[in-house]
């Protein structure tokens, strides 16, 4: 492992590509899953060995380490003035059979960039913090962004101490496993956090297509989901004639066409999803009484996404209606658009023109931990190239150049935020 921990001599752009692959490939061998990719799951062994390595790589680099009471680790180069800290990173757990890239990319991008900063320019001004967040995903507990909500102090332990993951396992058990506890919520945040900048694989095709480098994040979407359940009868499906149904798989399938077709009617940037279905009784013999399907909306603007949801809920009730069966739509994420901020997105703007990147500005499509920040502190977002698009899945892939040109534009960033 000393091998793989010691980069030999200062971290340089040419070497960069090399050092950030080789480091990724490190990063998820401590995850792999049989049936293929990465599974790390919060508070896991996985999740613990990782961590672990990745304390042990910020140590040998000379970085101030440390954990916080939920698990989140932090690796701190010192600044003249201690008060204030420039933060930087992602999350370290995955989707179960995840790819090498999502989360850990942001982390592994911040060591580099700090090793390269504190090699090229010393001391900053200010602290220069990178941070393995706890958690993000929502994978093994039915709770998402674990690590970023505890800095922010909008996670509370009422919330997720009695969840349970698929395996009945409790959210306290599997923390005090772990060798972690609940955050004193007696204590205010942070003060110290003056920014946060994450920089993330795109999880689309927009920079891929558009054939740029970095993009941009000016906002991250607003998001609500649905599930909507249909009550039909079931019958024989021989016996009982069309005209005489009251077939919920129907009524759920005009449902979900008019509301897709709607919503392409509307245009980008606004999707609807319609990700799961479940019929019962679910006999190839019999006519399903019953239907629930979910329902996923994403826009950049709060009244859009309103405006949408009073649209397609007047259509299922009319096509409800239509059917003669009894429907009810039960909202359970509502979440509005979070913009960025436009004065560091506007530095790292005039950073890419500086330095000739190819960039996009753009909306995120995909929620994340920058999310949780932004309205807590200044925050800002960095995506590189996903190619095909492909996220959550053994098949992610970022080319390295394309990974470099992300540490390249980071440490712009972070050296105007933190030496300047």
């Amino acid at each position: 492992m000393t091998d793989l921990i010691n980069l030999q001599g200062k971290l340089d752009f040419e070497n960069l590509t090399k050092n950030i692959v080789k480091r990724l490939e490190w990063l998820g061998s401590f995850a792999k899953d049989p049936e293929g990719g990465i599974t790390r799951l919060l508070y896991s062994q996985q999740w613990t060995d990782t961590q672990q390595a990745l304390k042990c790589w910020m140590e040998t680099e000379g970085l101030d380490v440390k954990f916080d009471e939920v698990g989140n680790l932090s690796g701190i180069l010192k600044g003249v003035n201690q008060t204030e800290t420039v933060l930087t990173g992602s999350h370290i757990d995955t989707v179960k059979n995840g790819g090498l890239y999502d989360g850990q990319y942001g982390i592994v991008a911040g060591i580099l960039a700090l090793i390269y900063l504190k090699e090229h320019y010393g001391t900053p001004k200010c602290n220069l913090e990178v941070v393995s967040l706890a958690e993000e995903e929502g994978s093994r507990f039915p709770y998402c962004f674990w690590g970023s909500k505890n800095i922010a102090g909008s996670a509370y332990k009422k919330d997720v101490e009695n969840l349970a993951d698929s395996n009945g396992v409790i959210f306290s058990e599997a923390m005090s496993e772990a060798g972690f506890n609940f955050r004193n919520e007696t204590k205010s945040p942070r003060k110290d956090l003056k920014v946060f900048v994450e920089v993330h694989v795109e999880q689309g095709n927009v920079l891929e297509t558009e054939k740029k480098s970095v993009g941009i994040v000016k906002g991250i979407v607003g998001q609500r989901r649905f599930t909507i359940e249909v009550n039909g009868e079931a019958n024989h499906a021989g016996t009982t004639p069309m005209g005489y149904r009251k077939d919920a798989v129907y009524a759920a399938s005009h449902m979900i066409y008019e509301t897709l077709n709607m919503a392409k009617q509307y245009g980008d940037p606004l999707v609807a999803t319609a990700g799961r279905i479940d019929i019962s009784p679910n006999i190839a013999n019999v006519v399903p009484g019953k239907a629930a399907f979910t329902l996923d909306l994403r826009h950049n603007d709060k009244n859009t996404i309103s405006h949408f949801t009073e649209r397609f809920t007047e259509k299922i009730k009319d096509i409800s209606r239509e059917h003669g069966v009894e429907t009810t739509i039960e909202k359970w994420l509502d979440t509005d658009p979070v913009p960025m901020d436009p004065q560091v997105t506007g530095l790292i703007e005039k950073k890419c023109k500086e330095k000739k990147v190819s960039y996009k500005v753009m909306h995120s499509g995909a929620g994340h931990d920058a999310q949780i920040f932004a309205p807590f502190i200044p925050t800002a977002m960095l995506f590189v190239p996903s190619e095909k698009g492909i996220s959550h899945s053994p098949a992610e892939y970022t080319a390295p150049e394309d990974l470099a040109e992300g540490v390249k534009a980071l440490i712009g960033t972070l050296y105007e935020l933190a030496y300047k």
